[in-house]
């Protein structure tokens, strides 16, 4: 089958939304089908506002078309909201062509962080993206069930996975740290909830592995905590590995990837019980969660790292691929596609005549 995945997320970008694609990918391609990605290094690109590290590609739109027309896939998925995504939504709908979507990041509450837009505005914005799609994808069920009170649909599940040849035990080294370590790992944004973490008071020390925007800022303000950047591959694991709890303070995360991989090298998980910890940490062996994140941390010392690994050996790629796979839908045939009509059910009469957060394709 001839996939053709867009995506405004990917390489050199080092986050959970990159990782799950690449990894994807990577099984698709193994279980012989031919994948197409439309990345941002295709295109002249600039900086994300705010993040910088987030490149854009500027005014994709016919080269989208273009690469797709010469691919002719069987399927198209959209993975992102941004612009590369907004190409290929506009494509679809333009040639009625049938598509799926994933959603990977609460949008809405991520762009109210830094622009500070109104949460209305951000799930407007989402229903009107996702409407047009056969199905969209979500990492859990808590979350298709949000997103339905949002006024989303037809959305379906698509896990996670695990390197757990990687991410092991063994990979432990001596980081001539003070124990015990309480480990966060993923972007310095403020997003993350970092500083909800750094405040607390812990023994031994606090490891922050990452890289982001509030890298610097972060760093000159709590220089008790080790910060020590992006790190890939081996010595990503061998860092997360010589841990002794790993620190999840997010309360925006659609799945929190990063857990599995702390799971899988053995270190127990400590956050607060809202969407994303509660669809990972499934049982009291893997993981603390407490709205007082410190009692959580400390607590989690206690936990054994074997159970921890255990947990995480439930997640694997190939079922992850293989649900992926299953989700897709064929565009053979061109089907009519049903725009989001201007009224929704969940958009108040006041709404309507506000501005949508987008032009439409």
């Amino acid at each position: 089958m001839r996939l053709a995945i867009i995506t405004d997320a990917w390489s050199p970008q080092v986050n959970g939304v990159v990782t799950t694609l690449t990894r994807t990918v990577e099984m698709l391609k193994t279980m012989g089908h031919e994948v197409l990605t439309v990345t941002p290094d295709l295109f002249r690109t600039i900086p994300c506002p705010t993040y910088p590290e987030i490149r854009l590609a500027i005014l994709p739109g016919k080269n989208v078309s273009r690469i797709l027309d010469e691919f002719a896939p069987d399927a198209i998925h959209i993975c992102t909201e941004g612009p590369l995504g907004l190409a290929g939504r506009r494509h679809c709908v333009r040639r009625k062509l049938q598509f799926t979507t994933s959603l990977h990041t609460r949008f809405p509450e991520y762009v109210k962080m830094r622009l500070h837009t109104p949460l209305w505005m951000g799930y407007r914005f989402l229903r009107w993206f996702h409407g047009p799609a056969a199905q969209t994808m979500v990492a859990t069920d808590h979350l298709r069930q949000e997103l339905a009170g949002h006024g989303l649909k037809n959305m379906v599940l698509w896990s996670r996975g695990v390197d757990l040849n990687l991410f092991t035990p063994e990979a432990r080294d001596d980081l001539k740290m003070e124990t015990p370590i309480f480990t966060y790992m993923g972007r310095v944004a403020v997003e993350k909830n970092i500083e909800a973490f750094l405040d607390l008071e812990l023994p031994g020390t606090k490891l922050v592995i990452g890289g982001g925007p509030d890298l610097d800022s972060l760093r000159k303000r709590y220089k008790n905590a080790k910060f020590v950047g992006m790190q890939k591959g081996q010595a990503l694991a061998q860092h997360l590995a010589s841990g002794d709890v790993f620190v999840f303070p997010s309360l925006t995360d659609t799945f929190g990837l990063v857990m599995i991989e702390a799971m899988a090298c053995g270190l127990p998980v400590a956050a607060f019980p809202v969407r994303g910890p509660l669809d990972v940490i499934t049982d009291e062996r893997s993981g603390v969660m407490s709205s007082d994140l410190q009692q959580a941390c400390i607590q989690a010392l206690s936990l054994n790292k074997g159970d921890c690994r255990q947990h995480a050996a439930k997640f694997s790629w190939e079922n992850c691929t293989q649900q992926f796979f299953q989700n897709l839908v064929g565009i053979n045939q061109a089907v009519p596609v049903k725009i989001e009509a201007r009224q929704s059910a969940m958009v108040s009469p006041a709404e309507m005549e506000k501005p949508i957060f987008a032009t439409q394709g």
